[in-house]
């Protein structure tokens, strides 16, 4: 393995944990903008409260890698993607402003306006996200700066499946983890409203997912067949890891459910990966053509290390903090 491939793997670690832990949150704001009533948003306030803001750590974290690692591919996505791209930072930025002006607000109005934003903005993200990765992976983002179409290179039907299936997949992660939450904070009715809706969005998203397929094979065939080879295996063990949660769910047994769905998703992560391999913009631009000098590589590669050593014991801490507290403060926001 060469130093930009490992630089590459460092990469879609960093995707891996955002599309997990962000998406999960942002699947949060889903369920509370269509929550029907007002029970279901106190468990997610009180569930994603403390650590929500922790895993837009996963996103700095891509970007710097992105553009310290991959200068030349770094120029192409933001210049010619700038358009979702800036959507997806506005929705972060108005997740937050509604987040917490939804519990300073005074006035009731105030509060259902700020949770509507908290709500659609946590929908505009992973859907703009969601396009920028059709657009790559169909190769409409070519090499150079700004010289790609900023419309149509996104705007497509591929793109905008990507865009759907984020949503989906943020929806279904965050309802899977929202199943346990309520367990753990003896709220029995809200734990069989979300195992509800936690099955529908595993149905929804498989669907999303074998509708990609079908239009990434029209739109980008070369990441088809490279996932209908050497992706194929981590496909298949997406499906069998989400078949599993389904299992789980529809028994009431939830252990083991967050880690099976969470791994449902990253296999799909690492096929994307595996599908675009060699390519960071497929068809033109190749990893090792992408990279940046040895000796820059070689510094992402330190520091990678030292937050394996550092963050990710700090990240395990306050989610264990988290969870332990929802044990001990007994479902207050549910028995209100």
């Amino acid at each position: 393995m060469t130093l930009a491939d490992a630089v590459a793997v460092v990469l879609v670690v960093g995707v891996t944990m955002y599309a997990v832990f962000g998406g999960a949150d942002f699947g949060a704001g889903f369920w509370s903008l269509f929550a029907g009533s007002r029970r279901p948003r106190e468990l997610i306030d009180w569930a994603i409260g403390p650590v929500w803001e922790a895993n837009h750590v996963w996103l700095i974290f891509v970007l710097v890698v992105m553009w310290t690692g991959f200068p030349s591919a770094f120029e192409a996505i933001f210049s010619t993607l700038f358009i979702p791209l800036s959507l997806a930072a506005l929705g972060i930025v108005l997740r937050g402003s509604g987040f917490a002006f939804h519990k300073a607000a005074r006035r009731e109005g105030t509060r259902a306006l700020a949770q509507r934003l908290f709500g659609l903005s946590s929908l505009l993200t992973p859907f703009f996200m969601g396009t920028v990765v059709g657009a790559i992976a169909a190769g409409r983002v070519p090499t150079g700066n700004a010289t790609g179409d900023p419309v149509s290179s996104w705007l497509n039907l591929l793109s905008l499946v990507m865009g759907a299936l984020f949503v989906a997949t943020s929806a279904y992660l965050a309802s899977v983890f929202l199943v346990s939450d309520a367990r753990r904070a003896g709220a029995l009715d809200l734990e069989d409203y979300f195992r509800h809706r936690a099955i529908a969005a595993a149905v929804a998203t498989g669907a999303l997912a074998v509708v990609g397929l079908i239009v990434l094979r029209a739109d980008a065939r070369a990441v088809f067949d490279n996932l209908e080879t050497d992706g194929l295996p981590l496909l298949l063990l997406s499906l069998a890891c989400g078949g599993s949660v389904l299992v789980l769910l529809r028994r009431g047994r939830l252990r083991g459910a967050r880690v099976l769905a969470s791994g449902a998703v990253a296999t799909v992560v690492w096929g994307w990966a595996v599908g675009q391999h060699p390519y960071v913009l497929p068809p033109s631009l190749t990893v090792s053509e992408a990279a940046a000098p040895s000796a820059t590589l070689e510094v992402l590669l330190g520091v990678f290390a030292v937050a394996v050593l550092v963050v990710l014991p700090s990240l395990g801490l306050l989610f264990t903090l988290v969870q332990r507290s929802i044990v001990e403060e007994t479902a207050q926001p549910a028995r209100e």
